[in-house]
């Protein structure tokens, strides 16, 4: 397999609304979410509209970031009242942040993210 590497990184302005994401997808976790909504809305209007391979694996990165975290921490409070899923809300926290973390870095080396 080929390792995605920085071919084209994009436009300075959709590098810009990428930073911005990732901004609001980091703030998310201090903000119970709500400018994670806004993150992910950015992403879905965003992700098709480059031609960049960059800049699509970050905005997919986001998108598939949220919608698991979602769905997890609708798992773990379920298992809220069994007890179990207060150690599934703080795996989901430190996942969530390693996501955010990982992408952002390779987002400032320019590398592009999997996208499968």
């Amino acid at each position: 397999m080929e390792a995605l590497d920085t071919v084209d990184a994009g436009t300075e302005p959709e590098r810009n609304t990428l930073l911005v994401a990732y901004i609001l997808h980091a703030l998310g976790a201090f903000t119970g979410g709500v400018t994670a909504i806004a993150g992910v809305i950015v992403n879905h209007i965003k992700v098709n509209e480059t031609d960049s391979i960059f800049i699509r694996s970050h905005h997919r990165w986001l998108l598939r970031t949220f919608w698991f975290g979602v769905l997890w921490m609708i798992i773990a409070t379920v298992l809220a009242f069994i007890g179990i899923g207060f150690l599934i809300y703080l795996a989901v926290g430190i996942w969530y942040i390693y996501r955010i973390v990982r992408g952002f870095i390779s987002y400032s080396e320019r590398k592009a993210l999997p996208m499968a």
